[in-house]
Formats: structure tokens, C-alpha cells, sequence
């Protein structure tokens, strides 16, 4: 149920794709998990092929896809609530993955981290696949994610 009028299939579809973004990105974190359970990267063959498109596309390619969320998706008021919100909230859990790793590259000059930094990529990879599979999930099915701190900041840009 959502709370600015009822969604559309295609609205709930078009949702969805934004949090490819922060998943794609969280890959970077999860190298020492995929070689420990190979399992993974079977499920995650999908998600790795896009990574691997998104990647191509260079720094400045994923600057520009970032902005043109943020300007033409999230600022337009033409697009409904819903997907603009999700569309933001993807953004936010990107920005908190770059804040990660530039707290893990900080922390990886410290001597002596290597197992806690990769246990801490490891609980960071695992957050964002499950923000990723509560948000699809939730957006599925026409309601609104609230995930705990970010959502708070999302109602706060998009109106």
C-alpha cells in the first residue's frame, strides 16, 4: 500500500531498478565471501553481468548515470512518489557504500586489519544484498521500503 495513491505495475517494475546500482557497487565487498561460497557466484550471475556492463562504463559513466537519477529522476515531479523515493534511497545506500570504502581503504594502512576489514566488507556486502532484497521485495508489491535512517533522509528530499 502506498501512501501517495496506488502504484502500477510499471511503476513498481521501474522501482526496482535503481537499487542495481548499490548492489552492482556492493560487489566490490564481496570478494573474500564469493571465494569462500562459490554458490554465490552462481546466484549472483545476473547481478556480476551487470556489474560487469556498469563497470565498463568508467568512473565518469557512472558519475553521469548517478547524477541523471538524481536530476532527472528524483527532482522531476512528473514521475510519481514512489518511484522517485526509491530512486533516492537507492542513491543514499550507494553514497553509504562509498563512505565504506573510503573508511575501509582509512582503515586498510593500519597493520594487522586484514581479517577484520575483510570481515567488514564481508557484513557490508550482506547489508546491501539484504536492503536490496527487502526494498525489491517491498516495491514488488506496491509499498514503500523503509529501511531504518535512510528512508527518514528520503522523506526529507523527495516531496
Amino acid at each position: 500500500m502506498s501512501w501517495r495513491g496506488s502504484t502500477t505495475v510499471p511503476d513498481r517494475i521501474f522501482a526496482c531498478l535503481p537499487y542495481l546500482i548499490p548492489l552492482v557497487e556492493s560487489l566490490n565487498f564481496s570478494s573474500s565471501l564469493l571465494t569462500q561460497f562459490p554458490i554465490l557466484q552462481v546466484l549472483l550471475l545476473p547481478v556480476l553481468l551487470v556489474g560487469s556492463v556498469y563497470n565498463s562504463l568508467g568512473s565518469i559513466g557512472q558519475i553521469v548515470i548517478f547524477f541523471a537519477l538524481f536530476l532527472l529522476v528524483v527532482r522531476n515531479e512528473k514521475i510519481s512518489h514512489f518511484i522517485r523515493f526509491n530512486t533516492m534511497q537507492a542513491i543514499l545506500l550507494d553514497i553509504v557504500l562509498i563512505l565504506c570504502s573510503i573508511g575501509l581503504q582509512i582503515l586498510s594502512s593500519a597493520p594487522g586489519t586484514g581479517f577484520a576489514l575483510q570481515t567488514l566488507a564481508n557484513t557490508i556486502f550482506l547489508g546491501i544484498l539484504a536492503s536490496f532484497v527487502y526494498a525489491v521485495f517491498q516495491s514488488l508489491m506496491g509499498r514503500y521500503a523503509e529501511i531504518p535512517a535512510i528512508s527518514d533522509a528520503v522523506y526529507m528530499q523527495v516531496r
